[in-house]
């Protein structure tokens, strides 16, 4: 009787056809049109953010209309959520004069550990606390990092599941920036 064949790369081969499914049926679930008010879809109005930061302020999003804002949910445990701060301290600071916005939403991670981060970082953008996940389920939120593009109007142009590079940034940005 021989060895025991290895099934590892069996194992290996179901697991990333079960992650590229499931993926698939998160884009598709989150990008859809439908008729039901919970559906998050681009060129609807975004879901209201009302909430309290960080550092204990009040936040709502209705009073950033007029200007482009990036809604962005993230927790300092995520790594591609950590390696997206530079790339958005690079890009505010860039695209300062149209007056766009960063607003951060954690998720799953507690506070102390995000406001730890945010200073390491010197992030200056507003995270707003999600403690009972209200705000991430009227986003559709499948994952993080997970971020939406919303115009001056106040309508969602954009969404990014995973971490946004550069040319996504560029991409998603360009479609809220204009003037209405």
């Amino acid at each position: 009787m021989g060895p025991a064949p290895d099934r590892r790369p069996v194992v290996v081969g179901l697991l990333a056809a079960l992650a590229v499914t499931v993926a698939l049926v998160a884009i598709v679930a989150l990008t859809r049109p439908g008729d039901d008010s919970d559906t998050i879809a681009r060129g609807e109005p975004a879901p209201p953010i009302d909430g309290t930061t960080l550092e204990g302020a009040t936040f709502s999003l209705a009073e950033l209309r007029g200007r482009p804002v990036i809604v962005n949910f993230w927790g300092p445990t995520c790594v591609p959520c950590r390696d997206e701060f530079p790339l958005f301290k690079a890009k505010l600071a860039e695209h300062e004069a149209d007056g766009v916005v960063l607003v951060g939403v954690l998720m799953a991670d507690p506070p102390d550990l995000a406001r730890q981060f945010v200073a390491e970082q010197a992030a200056d953008w507003p995270t707003v606390v999600d403690p009972d996940g209200g705000i991430k389920g009227a986003y559709r939120v499948v994952a993080r990092p997970q971020t939406y593009f919303i115009d001056r109007d106040g309508i969602l142009r954009g969404i990014q599941i995973g971490e946004v590079r550069e040319s996504d940034f560029e991409r998603h940005y360009a479609l809220i920036a204009g003037r209405s």
